[in-house]
């Protein structure tokens, strides 16, 4: 039977792709009608990065993507209080790509449609129930809008990849907790502005909660990027943060009077600001880890398993694990519970621990640390924190989450080209 994926984000692309390289039929179910390349900058974690070159789409992910090569972090001056190489520079055997989140999932969408047809995706269809049968589950498809039914799907096993606020979780889960907000909110925009610091360096600047964040996910001729920016700011106590919502849309009035005086050498923050059409604001939001992501025949995967907060460039890369983790588990066992519980065993306790990791702000901290020691800037860096003790905020960070150059490096890709074996019947039969 099939495996039906509820969610066409990057994760349940990622998951329809991978299920067809190990011969599984699925089909993927989005409630949105027309997809549009929405969203903002994501970072690829090479370990990401190796799967989806796994998946062979190497040229497409460079010819959308900018390889990074460093992260620096700086004061509210402008100062550099730490830097380090990422991807290839720091020695991985696969980059780190920085990429608009709306031009990687159409990348995807495009691609699942090449290889399994247009039949692989019904748009225009929520899961709303379902009820188990003597071979799996049948779904009820309803409109999103005015909620009524649409179709019935019959399938083996229901894979939720709805995200941070999915209702198929809540409904098999109802006890996992709300939301969990931080006390600042997060302002995102993209624009256009001249190459900084060789144009492949993400920037971090500030500190928790008064912090921005800058970097390329595209180039503009010789002389401009595209760059996505994020502003954290202390919530105002007028306005209503609390509601997990992604597409509310901000005004660059919110955000710049805040950030008028961070003109650095290196990068005109407020003109940056200034030059940005669209700007929308982001809850700083994630839940605690939970102790099951499956249950029966339904799993979760992606946002919808583990929101987080966005601090070490995470998030986007751990549902493409999860994906190829999923696939390769069915591939071993089946369209059964099985192989949705041999996948929440691989996977959880490490994201769960990433969750955590998160909380305790990763490697940012490092910029609190300095903060607290120079909090007027300082001449020599060394003389306020040695580069060792520096140097111990990242590596602290990378150990936990399992992102050391030689742990990535040891693994080699989940599925692999040798064990793939593309399936050859008609998707959405």
């Amino acid at each position: 039977m099939t495996v039906l994926i509820a969610g066409a984000g990057v994760a349940g692309l990622s998951l329809g792709l991978s299920l067809h390289q190990v011969g599984v039929p699925f089909r993927i179910i989005e409630a949105i009608a027309e997809l549009r390349p929405l969203g903002f900058g994501i970072n690829l974690q090479p370990h990401a990065v190796r799967e989806l070159y796994d998946l062979g789409l190497k040229e497409k992910l460079e010819t959308i993507g900018i390889l990074t090569e460093r992260t620096s972090y700086f004061n509210n001056q402008g100062q550099e209080v730490w830097s380090e190489p990422r991807g290839l520079e720091a020695g991985y055997k696969f980059p780190q790509i920085s990429i608009h989140r709306g031009a990687l999932q159409m990348m995807l969408h495009e691609t699942l449609l090449e290889r399994c047809g247009p039949k692989a995706i019904l748009a225009g269809a929520k899961v709303s129930e379902w009820f188990e049968t003597p071979r799996g589950l049948e779904v009820v498809l309803t409109d999103r809008q005015y909620g009524y039914e649409l179709d019935r799907l019959r399938g083996s096993l229901l894979v939720a990849s709805d995200g941070a606020r999915s209702s198929i979780r809540e409904k098999v889960f109802p006890d996992v907790g709300t939301a969990k907000p931080r006390t600042s909110m997060m302002w995102r925009g993209v624009a256009r502005a001249p190459i900084f610091l060789g144009g492949r360096t993400m920037t971090i600047s500030g500190t928790k909660g008064m912090k921005f964040v800058a970097y390329p996910i595209g180039q503009r001729g010789k002389t401009q990027s595209f760059v996505h920016w994020i502003a954290e700011m202390p919530k105002s106590p007028e306005r209503d943060y609390e509601t997990q919502d992604w597409s509310r849309k901000g005004s660059i009035d919110d955000v710049l009077p805040s950030f008028e005086d961070w003109r650095f050498d290196w990068l005109d923050i407020p003109a940056l600001i200034g030059g940005t059409t669209d700007v929308w604001e982001w809850p700083m939001v994630d839940r605690d880890p939970m102790p099951a992501w499956n249950e029966g025949r339904i799993a979760l995967l992606g946002d919808s398993a583990h929101p987080m907060y966005p601090i070490g460039s995470n998030g986007a890369s751990q549902g493409i694990l999860d994906a190829r983790v999923m696939a390769r588990s069915m591939r071993d066992h089946g369209e059964t519970s099985l192989a949705l519980q041999d996948y929440d065993d691989e996977r959880r306790e490490p994201v769960n621990a990433i969750i955590q990791a998160n909380r305790g702000q990763g490697p940012d901290a490092v910029l609190d640390a300095v903060a607290e020691l120079a909090p007027d800037g300082f001449d020599d860096i060394d003389a306020v924190m040695p580069v060792e003790a520096r140097r111990v905020f990242s590596d602290t960070y990378k150990e936990a989450t399992g992102l050391t150059v030689e742990a990535i490096n040891a693994q080699s890709s989940i599925i692999g080209a040798s064990d793939a074996r593309p399936y050859q019947g008609k998707l959405g039969d």
